[in-house]
């Protein structure tokens, strides 16, 4: 009877648990609704990567030239000390996760031996004919791992006899698309772009198709052009994204080769219905091939791009082009150092981490999982700082620091995986307006426009926003590099 007894209360303690638990998970609220459009696995992915390295290459690095006639001869191409390590552990060095290599630009020099020309590094003298430059690229990306590969196949094509015949020219650059990406594994960006010259033939070319090819055989790779579909121009070739950057747009507007949406392109659209992320280009010089006479840009230069990239809701494409040699010159190298060093100088430490942090409400209440403490963890992406739903105008996150604190750089960032959006903000200093903007996105970085600031209490206020802002990341930083007054 004991045994009995003993049993029934088991079985009670059990039940009673059980329905603790039970409840507890009743009440645990969830996610607000997503705010559509959302990006891809692949463009998270793509978003995440923030600086992604450009290598133009080619018989232009030979002759000294920006854009080729497709008159040169192969055998200008030779670089004896070609060294692709050389350009991934660079690469590696100053914080590059993805390497994108001109397979052929606009002279029509194929960079790998394509069975479809003879207009290719199988006609040069280097390694006796028997190179190829997109296989060594992937084999020291490989040898290396972290390093991804992208790919960038011109369009316009100077050399080719077949340009200007709409048919058989698309018939022969979607030949070469599918050796690149039937050959060379994993491809995570392709790059197309609607550059060409004046007075040149009239030209269809069947972006469609190529879209559609390209996704057939690599179905997670990011596609680049004016008009996405994964990736958008940013609309100039300086690094700047506008000071207002949504990630959504509407790709119905947009064509490739269209010199009138450069705006469109460099804002994007709050009502947009495609999520296609702006992606900044700019080349360490001048040039975007290497030439004897460039030198790289100076570091406060390359900071600014930075900012005005990155720190706009982007991903920064930087161009870093190999010399006659076959290698990243040292010059090149040593301001990569200076750069990666300057970054990691800066946002290394977090001076809102030894704050204490509230909010002007949080979703779900006290420990619903959405408190204003989630914006100091590691997590920029899923864990995220949200009000109440009838807060999402007006709402605040507040730092309040035992100790002044001096800093000239605010960084925010928004959980992007579940849309894009906020309208409007502002950051205050023990009361006192110091920054302000629009759009946040991925990355919202605000250099401050005077010196640096000391203040105890620091406030965000969301002031408009599509839907309960999700705020996922917020650091007080100290930019040493930055002197406005010699500005």
């Amino acid at each position: 009877m004991a045994k009995l007894w003993c049993l029934l209360c088991t079985i009670t303690i059990l039940l009673h648990v059980s329905k603790l638990v039970i409840s507890k998970r009743e009440v645990t609220t969830p996610p607000p609704l997503p705010v559509l459009p959302l990006p891809s696995f692949s463009q998270l992915k793509w978003q995440e990567r923030e600086l992604i390295m450009f290598l133009h290459f080619g018989v232009n690095t030979f002759t000294d030239s920006e854009w080729g006639t497709g008159h040169e001869n192969p055998a200008v191409f030779n670089p004896a000390g070609l060294n692709a390590n050389q350009w991934v552990d660079v690469a590696a060095e100053a914080g590059f996760s993805l390497v994108i290599l001109t397979a052929k630009h606009h002279d029509g020099f194929c960079l790998w031996p394509s069975k479809y020309t003879d207009h290719s590094v199988a006609s040069s003298p280097w390694k006796n004919g028997s190179g190829d430059v997109v296989q060594e690229l992937v084999n020291a990306a490989g040898a290396h791992g972290g390093i991804d590969v992208g790919l960038y196949l011109s369009p316009w094509d100077r050399h080719d006899r077949r340009y200007g015949h709409d048919l058989q020219y698309n018939e022969y650059y979607l030949a070469q698309l599918q050796e690149l990406l039937h050959k060379y594994g994993k491809v995570r960006e392709i790059w197309f772009d609607g550059a060409k010259g004046s007075n040149v033939p009239n030209m269809s070319y069947y972006f469609s198709d190529w879209f559609s090819m390209v996704k057939e055989l690599q179905s997670s790779i990011n596609i680049f052009s004016d008009a996405g579909p994964d990736v958008r121009w940013v609309g100039n070739e300086m690094g700047f994204a506008g000071s207002t950057c949504w990630s959504t747009i509407n790709r119905t507007s947009l064509s490739i080769g269209n010199g009138s949406i450069v705006n469109y392109l460099n804002v994007g659209d709050p009502k947009g219905t495609d999520w296609l992320p702006a992606e900044c280009d700019v080349s360490i010089r001048k040039g975007w091939f290497w030439h004897k006479s460039e030198s790289p840009k100076r570091l406060s230069t390359l900071l600014d791009i930075y900012y005005k990239s990155v720190g706009r809701n982007c991903v920064l494409l930087f161009n870093v082009p190999p010399n006659s040699t076959g290698l990243i010159s040292e010059n090149d190298v040593q301001r990569l150092r200076e750069f990666r060093a300057a970054i990691d100088t800066i946002f290394s430490t977090n001076l809102a981490e030894n704050c204490l942090v509230k909010a002007s409400s949080q979703r779900g209440g006290k420990g619903g999982g959405f408190g204003p403490e989630n914006v100091l963890d590691g997590d920029h992406l899923w864990t995220y700082w949200t009000p109440r739903d009838e807060d999402s105008e007006d709402s605040w996150i507040e730092f309040k620091c035992t100790d002044k604190l001096r800093f000239n750089v605010i960084r925010i960032q928004e959980a992007i995986g579940l849309g894009q959006r906020v309208k409007q903000h502002e950051v205050y200093v023990d009361g006192e307006k110091v920054a302000g903007g629009t759009t946040v996105g991925h990355k919202r970085l605000h250099r401050l426009e005077k010196e640096a600031v000391k203040g105890q209490v620091v406030r965000i206020k969301i002031l408009r926003s599509r839907s309960v802002p999700l705020i996922s990341s917020i650091g007080l930083h100290y930019d040493p590099f930055w002197h406005p007054e010699k500005i």
